[in-house]
This record gives structure tokens, sequence and C-alpha cells, in this order.
């Protein structure tokens, strides 16, 4: 239990601070922080968690991390499924606060996005859904790749939430125009389900392709970060 809820409050603060960051802080009149801003807003809530409960929980805060580490034999199956229910609730309570927040504001307006992941006409950049899919495959591969680089055994220690944290960053800078970057299906679900809709009916890719991605990534750390002589 000390486990499921360190992963409840992570991913909480996860799509609290960072969608909360684009949903109120973005655009915010003269000093919005813009995409820069909530990029680095996404990495600064792995980084600080990672340090917080990286001893408790191992730190995932993200389905696709739990089944990518499973995949890459770094997890164990009985965990897995408590792993995602306890991010994906973290994710709802947070999307709740970030709303009750949000809606505090004359003129909120929730089916506007609501900082959802989305592709075509929800895309910020107008990017087809095949663009999205395959962004959100390479970019949670690429996020997998470096996770389990940094916490190998045979890697500096203490440093894996700086380069995991960086690397979230890195991924949001390439990728919010695509999609508004998810690679986090727990993310995704934790604000789709309030702004609705649309949100809700493209929410599928945003489980898919990240899950797709992690696996992937695994295999890729796999070939690559064998300790095998």
């Amino acid at each position: 239990m000390q486990k499921l809820g360190a992963e409840f409050f992570g991913t909480f603060w996860l799509v609290l601070g960072g969608c909360g960051s684009a949903v109120l802080a973005a655009a915010f009149p003269n000093v919005g922080i813009g995409l820069h801003g909530v990029s680095l807003a996404f990495g600064l809530t792995v980084l600080t968690m990672a340090y917080a409960i990286g001893h408790i929980s191992g730190c995932h805060l993200n389905p696709a991390v739990s089944i990518g580490l499973w995949a890459g034999g770094r997890f164990p199956t009985k965990d897995l499924v408590p792993y995602i229910i306890a991010q994906v609730a973290g994710g709802l309570v947070a999307g709740g606060v970030l709303y009750l927040i949000a809606s505090g504001k004359a003129g909120f307006d929730v089916t506007a996005g609501f900082a959802s992941n989305g592709y075509g006409a929800h895309s910020p950049g107008g990017y087809s859904m095949q663009a999205a899919l395959i962004t959100e495959i390479v970019m949670t591969m690429m996020f997998l790749v470096v996770i389990l680089g940094a916490t190998d055994k045979r890697a500096p220690a203490g440093f894996a939430p700086i380069a995991i944290g960086l690397c979230l960053t890195l991924i949001h800078l390439i990728s919010i125009p695509v999609t508004n970057t998810s690679v986090n299906p727990a993310r995704s679900t934790g604000v789709a389900l309030y702004a609705g809709g649309w949100a809700i009916s493209q929410l599928w890719l945003f489980w898919i392709a990240p899950i797709i991605g992690a696996v992937l990534g695994a295999f890729v750390y796999k070939f690559i970060g064998s300790d095998e002589r």
C-alpha cells in the first residue's frame, strides 16, 4: 500500500504540476510561461518526485513506464495492474483539483481542451492521427531507453532523476505542437475525462501509442544495454 500510495501521489503531482502549468500559466497575460515553461514543468514534476518517492515505489507515475519496465524484466507482473490503477486514480484526482481551481476564473471553458492530448483538429499544430501515433510511440520509446539506462546498476548513482526529468522536458519541447504531449496514459486520462467529447474519443491513441513505445524501448535497451560479456 505504501508503494501504491506513492504512485498515486506522484502521478497526482505530475498531472497537477504539468497540466496545471498548461491550463493556468501557459498563456497568462504578460508573464505566460509558454511551451518552454510547460515542458520544464512536466520535467520538474518527475525530477522532484523521483527524489521524493523513487526509493518507495520506483516513481513510475505512468502506466506505459510500468509496462515498459515489466517488459524489460525490471518490474514484477503481480504489481503491474495495481500500479496502473493507482496512477490513473492519481491523475483523475489531480484533474479534478485542477478543474476546481481553473473554474474559479470567469469565462473558463473546459471544452476548450483543458490540456488534453489530441490529433487532427485537436492537435496544437494541426498534425494528423498518423503523425500523432508515430510521435507518441517514438517519444515513449526514447523515454524508456533513458529510464532503463539511467537506472541501470552500471550508471552513476544518484543522477537518474535528473536525466529522466530532463528527458521528459525534451520530449515536451519536441512534441507539444504535435499532440500536446502525452507519453503517459494516466496524464491523458486525468484531464480528458473532464474535457469530455473529443478528448475522450481520441484518448485511445494516448493509451495504445505510449504502451507500444514503452515495450519497444524495453526491447531496444535489452539489445544495446545487455551487460553480458
